[in-house]
């Protein structure tokens, strides 16, 4: 029932993007992730490079950098999925680098 309750935020080419109170749940078990909520958002609207997936066409790795966080300057990663009907933040993370794949901005 709580996957029903949701945030809606907006991603850099200003389309609508479901995060579930599910999944952001599952983003804040990693401890490094507390009360990222708001770069969360930052990093959809405004990122600094966004890649497909290798793994999943339709999976778009949204990136922006911080410095000082928890554990250190890292890349904040934001995975949307975007279907035709849909788009949904499936999971967010730190990490030192992007992944590989196509660049599409900017």
């Amino acid at each position: 029932m709580s996957s029903l309750l949701m945030e809606r935020l907006t991603d850099y080419q200003g389309r609508e993007v479901r995060l579930t109170d599910e999944r952001l749940a599952h983003i804040l078990l990693h401890p490094e992730m507390a009360n990222m909520e708001k770069e969360i958002a930052v990093t959809l609207r405004n990122p600094e490079a966004v890649r497909k997936s290798r793994n999943d066409e339709n999976a778009w790795l949204n990136y922006r950098y911080y410095l000082g966080t928890k554990v250190g300057d890292k890349w904040l990663c934001v995975v949307v999925k975007y279907t035709e009907a849909d788009a949904f933040i499936v999971t967010a993370y730190l990490t030192d680098k992007q992944k590989k794949g196509e660049q599409v901005w900017p």
